[in-house]
């Protein structure tokens, strides 16, 4: 019977090392894939605002269109913002050290709130030179054809830089590059707008660059509140959606022997979801197969959120926690 005994604990401690070996192996290759996609992201992201800023800037120096000035603007911003993100995410997938035991994620939010802040700068300027211009006199454009062209190349190229950042979130979840997208996105629109104002003066129809101009900038306003406020929650370690709460305890539920779940708390560091559950058991069960359990109820929450910290306590069900 002892030895029947001793021959279970080995192979139950066999088990475990094994599991914590894989989900070690697992974890690392998961981060690697996504540090990698994280710098291929921004990388792509600065090399692309530096190439439109030189594009732009000479556009509108040839034609003085004020929508053209609002899309430079826009892009100056983007290239801080995407070198805020750049230092930004290189801090965020350091490793956890002796002074952040948790990592340091959270230097994605700080670098969200930095970006709100060059946007909605940018948008007000753009508001307030719109305004300026609408109420004026009409200014002519020259050199439209030249403008015409540069946007048309400004667009393609931003849907490139589009097509690369939705992959990367896709796949990371990244709180800065979604961030940096939204930059761009509101650059695509910015670009088509401008495009169809130079055609519009073009054919005499002058007003329309400013009014453009002036739509943009309200719009730049209105997208990056909410983009502001979704950092300023995970900074404040906002839980889970409802959603994936559920997911979480039913998974974890789900675990033969598991009896029932409680104090589910969870927050989000970057692109880290952060798990805290106890899990209740039958009373008597030995320590090692408790232990067991525990790992199971772990890596069954770990197959829905690869990247994901859970720390799980058992509790003895029946008895007060």
């Amino acid at each position: 019977m002892i030895n029947y005994a001793l021959a279970q604990r080995r192979e139950s401690r066999a088990r475990m090392a094994s599991s914590g070996l894989n989900d070690s192996n697992t974890g690392k290759n998961v981060s690697d894939d996504k540090n990698r996609l994280l710098k291929l992201a921004t990388y792509a992201s600065v090399a692309t605002a530096s190439l439109l800023i030189i594009a732009k800037l000479i556009a509108w120096f040839m034609t003085g269109s004020m929508s053209l000035l609002a899309t430079l603007l826009d892009s100056t911003m983007d290239i801080l913002a995407s070198l805020i993100t750049l230092f930004a995410v290189r801090i965020a997938i350091a490793p956890a050290d002796e002074d952040h035991h948790f990592g340091h994620g959270k230097a994605e939010q700080l670098a969200v709130l930095a970006q709100s802040a060059f946007i909605g700068g940018s948008a007000i300027v753009l508001v307030l030179n719109s305004l300026d211009r609408i109420t004026g006199e009409d200014v002519m454009l020259e050199n439209e054809s030249a403008g015409i062209v540069v946007m048309v190349f400004s667009i393609i190229a931003t849907l490139i830089l589009l097509s690369i950042q939705r992959y990367v979130i896709r796949k990371t979840n990244s709180a800065a590059i979604k961030s940096d997208s939204l930059h761009y996105q509101v650059d695509l629109l910015t670009n088509i707008a401008v495009l169809a104002a130079l055609i519009g003066t073009s054919y005499g129809y002058h007003q329309v660059d400013n009014v453009l101009a002036l739509l943009i900038g309200g719009y730049m306003l209105f997208s990056v509140r909410s983009l502001a406020w979704d950092s300023i929650e995970q900074l404040m370690d906002k839980a889970l959606p409802e959603e994936e709460l559920q997911e979480i305890e039913k998974r974890a539920l789900s675990v033969d022997g598991v009896l029932g779940i409680h104090d589910v708390k969870t927050r989000m560091s970057g692109s880290t979801p952060f798990i805290q559950m106890h899990l209740d058991l039958e009373p008597h069960t030995p320590l090692i197969y408790a232990h067991d359990l525990g790992v199971q109820a772990k890596r069954a929450v770990l197959d829905y959120l690869p990247e994901a910290d859970v720390i799980v306590h058992l509790d003895p069900e029946g008895h007060d926690h």
